[in-house]
């Protein structure tokens, strides 16, 4: 019977040792992945800051007919069209491309710039916001610790922070643009008891946009002292916050100029 225990338990120390190892190469390959594609964002947005000048680019670059793309974007959008725009926030690692794929929803949510599967993935844009004439420009991004992708974000709870970083320069590939933060609040997502803001991509009216901002100060964690009116364009920024299952953290902004 001893030998029969002793068996037993072998087997069960074997089997212990075999998850942990499992689980600790996959832990390993998550981390080499966040840092292999963080160096990977690097060096895309290198690409943006060493662009030339517009009268400086090479005329002979085909781009889609009818674009009039800013010379720093041209690159690489020739490398990937389903790049829309660039998001930033100056003294952040907030730095990155913006993607939508419409008839493939969400599919940068597990997909680098290469289209290559990513933890990571890209911030990308809700495939029904339409990027030039929408209300409001829904944009996902995963919350990586260290402050990763839209990890970054985790610090706009604290109204202190905020007030060193009250805007986000989010530019389309024609046009560049400030956006002015009117709101940041927690919910929880695919539930009754949560507020479904990413329902709202277009107005119908002036009461139905009033209703969305309102409602984003009515959750808001502090008040900005910014609101925004009807005709506004709205960025909303969506990512995991983890005080509750399915928690998000939001940050409206309204565009400034």
């Amino acid at each position: 019977m001893k030998k029969y225990q002793s068996v037993i338990c072998i087997a069960a120390a074997v089997a212990l040792l075999g998850a942990a190892a499992f689980c600790g190469c996959h832990i390993y390959h998550h981390y080499a992945q966040v840092d292999e594609q963080t160096e990977a964002f690097e060096e895309i947005a290198e690409v943006v800051e060493n662009a030339p000048a517009e009268e400086e680019t090479p005329e002979d670059k085909p781009v889609s007919e009818g674009e009039d793309i800013l010379a720093k974007y041209k690159e690489l959008y020739l490398q990937n069209e389903d790049m829309v725009g660039w998001i930033s926030i100056t003294g952040t690692t907030v730095n990155y491309p913006v993607m939508q794929t419409k008839n493939n929803p969400n599919f940068y949510l597990k997909h680098n710039f290469e289209k290559e599967y990513s933890d990571l993935g890209v911030p990308y844009i809700q495939e029904d916001c339409d990027i030039l004439t929408g209300d409001n420009l829904i944009i996902y991004g995963h919350h990586i610790k260290g402050q990763k992708m839209f990890g970054a974000l985790e610090d706009y709870k604290s109204k202190s922070f905020y007030e060193g970083h009250k805007t986000i320069q989010f530019d389309t590939l024609t046009e560049q643009a400030e956006y002015e933060i009117v709101a940041v609040f927690k919910t929880v997502a695919y539930s009754s008891q949560g507020y479904r803001y990413y329902d709202f991509v277009d107005a119908e009216n002036e009461d139905e946009f009033n209703a969305y901002v309102g409602k984003c100060k009515e959750l808001a964690l502090y008040d900005t002292g910014v609101t925004a009116k009807y005709g506004d364009r709205l960025i909303t920024l969506s990512t995991c916050e983890y005080s509750a299952q399915n928690g998000r953290l939001v940050v409206v902004a309204k565009k400034v100029n």
